[in-house]
């Protein structure tokens, strides 16, 4: 294929049929997706197969690239669960009279095609698709080559149900994997409204610089877990290894423990069971690598500058000691990529003070940060987790998929 710009401008031409869809229609829509997923789980793990044989092990990428019988079925309770959230599209904002005689109203609409890039994650492919339906938009999608048997065939799915509700197969285009269609699609903007990159921070960075669509940002996670002094710190040890190690390919797992340096002592030797068990390779700054060289931590490594502000992706994180609240919020606005950050404390004014001053999508006090995801947070599902300040950050999802629009009805009214 020399060009994409066939492929997008079918997609434009199908949003049409996605509106002209019903709230029943398109829900009753995700509703006959889900039973067809459920019904193919066989062959959509045998397609991953292909997909994961030919990735490295030890790549922090293949967990994220695994199809199981659990995802899939979770997938499933996705489209489901979308399925039975209200209709973003049409809410009316204001509706009034102005002194003109014209009536005003501004309703939300769909935004019309949503492009989205992304790496490893099959699922990404059903969330998009089942998000961009239910309010009422087409979606192009571009799937990295290593999820390519996974991302065609559960779109063949896809392409099953739209055929029956007599939607275009082009509403959810899957693109080419290839690299040299990306400039293709940042520059499209007569068929594409908004481009969402989700995936690594050089992808991310690629999109915003090289895009002339309008692009929201899901950003990578650079998750921190303070330990304050008046912290429960066998709760605190719980929730750390809990953000690092439930699911350390994730961006809202835990990438650096601020530890207060009047519990160090304390503290730190509480993570010895817990990070033992799953080999989690610690890096840690001078005071935290001998307190647990003492309480003899096996997966120990001094840290350098660039331990710090780093995603993992991996069993692996960085420790720093620091004093008090103010460092840690100082550590956290330094190297904090604005996603998920929490902190451990008993102490009112210390919690409401990091919850106010930290600048992130989500703010936690006293939990772990995996929770930030669109599903926990009963938003069906998401599209990724926004970490800019425009139009939608945190868990990116259905009801931020929609633009507005003013509706002005007049009776002959000119203005001079």
């Amino acid at each position: 294929m020399e060009s994409i710009i066939p492929l997008l401008k079918e997609a434009r031409e199908a949003s049409a049929a996605v509106r002209r869809l019903s709230d029943r229609q398109r829900a009753d829509l995700l509703l006959s997706l889900a039973a067809k997923v459920l019904a193919n789980a066989e062959n959509i793990i045998a397609e991953n197969q292909r997909d994961l044989i030919v990735m490295d092990d030890a790549d922090p990428k293949k967990d994220r690239l695994l199809l199981n019988e659990k995802r899939i079925n979770d997938l499933a309770q996705s489209l489901i669960d979308v399925a039975g959230l209200p209709d973003p599209a049409g809410e009316i904002f204001v509706e009034k009279t102005i002194q003109q005689g014209l009536s005003l109203k501004k309703i939300a609409v769909p935004l019309g095609v949503v492009g989205v890039i992304y790496e490893s994650r099959p699922n990404v492919t059903i969330d998009v698709a089942s998000l961009c339906l239910r309010s009422a938009n087409a979606c192009v999608l571009k799937g990295g080559k290593e999820a390519h048997f996974s991302n065609t065939y559960l779109v063949s799915l896809i392409h099953e149900i739209l055929i029956q509700f007599g939607v275009p197969k082009a509403a959810v285009t899957l693109l080419p994997t290839g690299r040299e269609f990306v400039g293709e699609l940042l520059t499209a903007t007569q068929y594409i409204d908004i481009i969402i990159p989700r995936g690594s921070e050089g992808l991310i960075k690629f999109v915003r610089q090289n895009s002339l669509v309008p692009t929201i940002e899901t950003g990578a996670g650079v998750c921190h877990t303070y330990i304050e002094a008046s912290g429960d710190l066998d709760k605190g040890a719980e929730i750390v290894v809990n953000a690092k190690v439930s699911k350390p390919s994730a961006c809202n797992a835990l990438d650096t423990v601020l530890v207060d340096r009047a519990v160090a002592e304390t503290f730190l030797p509480k993570l010895r069971e817990g990070f033992t068990k799953w080999n989690v390779e610690v890096f840690a700054d001078e005071l935290s690598y001998d307190i647990l060289q003492r309480a003899d931590y096996p997966y120990l490594q001094k840290a350098g500058p660039d331990d710090f502000g780093k995603e993992f992706l991996d069993f692996k994180c960085s420790i720093k000691i620091v004093d008090g609240l103010d460092d840690a919020l100082k550590q956290i606005e330094l190297y904090s990529s604005r996603h998920s950050e929490a902190i451990v404390s008993t102490n009112d004014e210390a919690i409401e003070t990091f919850l106010k001053e930290v600048d992130a999508a989500s703010v936690y006090s006293n939990a772990s940060t995996r929770f930030t995801d669109g599903g926990v947070f009963a938003l069906g599902a998401e599209i990724g987790i926004s970490t800019q300040k425009l139009h939608a950050r945190g868990p990116f999802a259905l009801e931020k998929l929609v633009t507005e629009k003013w509706i002005v009805k007049g009776d002959g009214q000119v203005r001079w």
